[in-house]
């Protein structure tokens, strides 16, 4: 009896242990589950932070583009530059193209004429360049507008000139006479218009440009000194403008001069190559003779200037005269 009493015992101390253990295993395992779901569980602040530092610091996606090349414009070219080229054609058959400023009324078909218009001779022998107007035909012309200095021109017998313009194949010939009381002329090279001078303006183009009221490449300024330091002394040229072609020309000038008291006389022949054109009979130029004074014996300086037209400006050459070959 007493060993049946101890296996019933065992039986209900183990049945006891059993049940107890049936009861508490689940709640051991849900709450090692609820524990591995909270640490698996990601923190949705701190997930919102990195995506805020991930999208400062990620390097964003850059599509390189090529460059695109810088288009320059194109320097316009100046009316005159040192690398121009003439031609030696002449004036109706020139190529050079210049826009007029102005547009003649419609149904004209000719170019009109300048203000005041000059005849040049077509001389058959060449004169004799000696100063001395002998050979000379044709009629003379005035030069006795006043156009710079007029503060400084005391009278007809300060500065007062006249002309006759004469041409062939080879040269443009001019024969000036010039009342002038006192002739100074101490100057030389590119200040040579600081003396007494003759001054041609010549457009080489006059077609071609007549309306333009600016310098062209075409456009001649050329001085003639009649001697320094008086008309027995050393002739000079000097070309202004173009500046492109600027320069002593004295080589290629022939010039001739006598004087006496208050008056002086000079011949020059000026070939048509300087002004890279050739003559013939009918053609018109762009044309101005001026005489430049200086009285002062001790200052090289321009005080007065007369021309063969009234208004005559160097720098627009609308202002000229007309020239025309007969």
């Amino acid at each position: 009896m007493a060993k049946k009493h101890v296996s019933v015992r065992y039986f209900l101390i183990i049945l006891c242990i059993v049940l107890i253990t049936a009861c508490t295993l689940p709640q051991i395992g849900t709450k090692q589950q609820e524990v591995t779901e909270e640490e698996e569980m990601p923190d949705e602040t701190m997930t919102a932070i990195y995506a805020i530092v991930e999208s400062l610091t990620a390097q964003p996606t850059v599509t390189e583009v090529p460059p695109t090349s810088t288009v320059i414009p194109a320097t316009e070219t100046p009316i005159m530059t040192a690398t121009e080229t003439f031609t030696n054609t002449p004036v109706a058959s020139a190529t050079q193209t210049v826009t007029a400023t102005k547009v003649p009324t419609a149904g004209i078909t000719t170019v009109p004429a300048r203000a005041m218009i000059f005849e040049a001779a077509r001389l058959s022998t060449p004169p004799t360049l000696d100063g001395v107007w002998d050979e000379w035909t044709n009629s003379a012309y005035p030069m006795t507008y006043v156009i710079f200095g007029a503060e400084n021109w005391t009278g007809a017998n300060d500065l007062e000139g006249s002309f006759r313009v004469g041409w062939d194949s080879n040269y443009l010939y001019l024969a000036v006479k010039v009342k002038d009381d006192i002739y100074v002329q101490n100057a030389s090279g590119v200040d040579l218009y600081k003396g007494d001078v003759i001054e041609l303006l010549l457009d080489a183009n006059l077609q071609g440009d007549f309306y333009s009221t600016t310098l062209s490449p075409d456009d001649y300024q050329l001085d003639v000194s009649p001697g320094r330091p008086d008309t027995s002394g050393t002739k000079e040229a000097y070309l202004y403008y173009p500046s492109s072609l600027a320069g002593d020309k004295t080589s290629s000038v022939i010039i001739a001069s006598v004087s006496q008291a208050g008056l002086y006389r000079m011949e020059a022949a000026i070939p048509w190559s300087l002004f890279n054109t050739s003559p013939y009979a009918g053609a018109k130029f762009g044309f101005a003779l001026r005489a430049s004074d200086n009285d002062n014996g001790g200052q090289n300086v321009q005080q007065s200037m007369v021309a063969c037209i009234a208004g005559n400006s160097l720098a627009n050459p609308t202002t000229w005269a007309e020239l025309r070959l007969k």
